[in-house]
């Protein structure tokens, strides 16, 4: 990493105040923007306050503003992680199997700074959070608005809503008297319809900006099958009737067949894994407009935990079954037209090496450096309904930028540490 060119021009905060300088201008060796164009060369991005005012090759730079020299970079828009668990324990960590029981709201929301500082620092300036005990990520996403911690701006979902006994459960295995024997809603525990509909509401009242869904069991989760429909067709379109009359966007966890095509029928955003993918299942996400979150990170993290014996018995199984499944379900999406928004259910690995997930969807033959790219950038913020904002290089977004030394289109690996990264016109680099 370039520290000494980083460190040069991290002055550019006001001293004090976190807050940028009235002007900036950044030079780009070489633009990637986000939109789908070819790379420019030699161009020059004019930001004011948090925002880009200007973009192009023949800019000129007004007289006082401080100019960041990158021109011997690649400079791309922030990244976007749409699916992320900043404030849960990393799978695989010590006390990762009885955190439910040992850890407190407090616990979350400290171990979701640190996560959230390491996601910064990787380049990824925006994230959906989709899924949270105690609505901790709340209390994160709140934090980082106010400036008291470093992080990526976020979407929440607070706690995923599941059926009882289902992925989304997170008491399953556990005693029947836990929490008192009342688990519901508070806990994101919802059967039938008008469970439902006040499940959603409990989450928006307390904060929650997106919904989340279990609609198939999971890998993690004890006592079900991975590839099962867990919500039933009407308790489905109750989540998205519920969901639109609050503004509310809805993400689905779904792994099987059948309850990705149930899902998707019903109106969710996005399947989030959609790891057995048919014929038919392509065609409705095309036709429905759903994108697919493929989380390809996870799978390589839960197989790589299996073979190593840190993950054992019925979840071990389930995770070698799966992994396989997931890649070849990516690649058919990729070739069906299927709109992909990059996530990597960071918090199932360590959290910073987000940058990984754009070098799997080149590395296992779907997409093209390119389209990884755009899957990280437009096309996630076009998910998170902030395509206005973010994940592009364009007049009016915010200044998020990260660069690289070499050239992602030739080496996407590059994209795995990035040298330089700015949110809202502040250089946020260690």
């Amino acid at each position: 990493m370039r520290r000494i060119m980083v460190a040069a021009v991290f002055l550019l905060a006001a001293p004090g105040t976190g807050l940028p300088a009235q002007t900036i201008a950044v030079r780009a060796g070489r633009l990637i923007d986000g939109t789908g164009a070819d790379p420019a060369t030699n161009v020059v991005i004019l930001i004011e306050n948090e925002r880009i005012v200007a973009v192009g090759a023949d800019l000129r730079i007004p007289r006082g503003a401080e100019v960041i020299d990158l021109s011997g970079m690649t400079v791309l828009p922030g990244f976007i992680d749409a699916h992320t668990h900043l404030t849960g324990i990393v799978l695989g960590e010590p006390g990762w199997q009885s955190a439910l029981v040992r850890e407190t709201a407090a616990d979350l929301a400290l171990r979701g700074a640190k996560h959230a500082r390491e996601t910064l620092f990787a380049g990824f300036t925006t994230v959906r959070n989709v899924g949270a005990r105690s609505f901790a990520d709340v209390a994160l996403r709140d934090a980082i608005n106010a400036g008291r911690v470093p992080g990526p701006r976020m979407q929440v979902s607070a706690h995923a809503l599941g059926i009882t006994g289902g992925h989304c459960d997170g008491t399953n295995g556990y005693v029947p008297d836990l929490f008192g024997g009342r688990v519901g809603i508070e806990q994101g525990i919802a059967d039938g319809p008008d469970a439902i509909r006040a499940a959603v509401r409990y989450q928006v009242k307390y904060g929650a900006d997106v919904i989340k869904i279990c609609a198939t069991g999971g890998v993690l989760s004890e006592g079900d099958s991975v590839g099962v429909q867990q919500y039933t067709d009407d308790e489905l379109r109750a989540v998205i009737e519920a969901a639109q009359m609050v503004e509310r966007r809805v993400a689905a966890h779904a792994h099987g067949n059948r309850g990705i095509k149930a899902a998707v029928r019903a109106g969710v955003n996005s399947i989030e894994h959609g790891s057995i993918l048919d014929e038919e299942a392509i065609r409705l996400m095309v036709e429905y407009g759903t994108f697919l979150v493929p989380t390809l990170m996870a799978a390589e993290a839960v197989e790589r935990l299996a073979h190593e014996g840190r993950l054992t018995g019925e979840r071990a199984d389930k995770a070698l079954a799966i992994a396989p499944m997931m890649r070849r379900s990516f690649r058919s999406a990729v070739r069906g037209g299927v709109k992909i928004a990059l996530g990597t259910d960071a918090g199932v690995m360590p959290h910073g090496a987000n940058g990984h997930e754009f070098t799997l969807m080149v590395r296992l033959g779907g997409m093209t450096p390119m389209q990884a790219i755009l899957a990280g950038t437009r096309n996630a913020a076009d998910l998170l309904g902030w395509g206005g904002h973010v994940g592009t290089i364009q007049p009016g977004r915010y200044a998020d930028l990260v660069a690289v030394d070499g050239d992602p289109l030739a080496d996407i690996t590059e994209l795995e540490d990035v040298d330089f990264v700015m949110k809202g016109g502040v250089v946020v680099t260690p």
